[in-house]
């Protein structure tokens, strides 16, 4: 069984991250540059928040607030559900399901070592499934 740090092997290990006091639109920027859906906030080195494209609509845009003037701390999902690198794809994509989030960052030993999306988690399932159906039919045809 995959373990996410075996996704993080494959995607790389890089995490965009903003500062709890940078303000919205420096985030949303950042997110554009890099083409990503969500980024890690930290404050004095520590993982504070997560901060995505819903967290914009629902907590900016819907309220009527401006990007350069609000702070992403007041955006953010504060205490954000995060996973360790030995926790199991199945496990962590359940926990993800039930929380309703997209985006976890990855945190070991309270450090930082990564982020993955809901989308990572399952292209690796299916991968290993890809990779468990073709050994069965190779073992049934005799070519294994």
């Amino acid at each position: 069984m995959k373990l996410i740090k075996h996704v993080l092997e494959e995607k790389g290990r890089t995490v965009c991250t903003v500062d709890a006091q940078d303000s919205v639109q420096q985030a949303i920027q950042l997110m554009a540059e890099k083409d990503i859906g969500s980024v890690v906030v930290v404050k004095e080195g520590q993982v504070v928040g997560i901060f995505t494209e819903r967290h914009y609509a629902r907590n900016v845009f819907l309220k009527g607030r401006t990007s350069p003037t609000t702070r992403v701390e007041e955006a953010m999902r504060a205490r954000p559900l995060s996973v360790s690198s030995d926790q199991h794809l199945g496990e962590s994509i359940e926990v993800m399901n039930v929380k309703r989030v997209r985006h976890v960052p990855v945190v070991d030993n309270g450090e930082l070592v990564g982020i993955v999306s809901m989308g990572d988690i399952l292209r690796a399932i299916i991968a290993e499934e890809e990779f468990d159906i073709a050994s069965l039919v190779e073992y049934i045809n005799g070519t294994w």
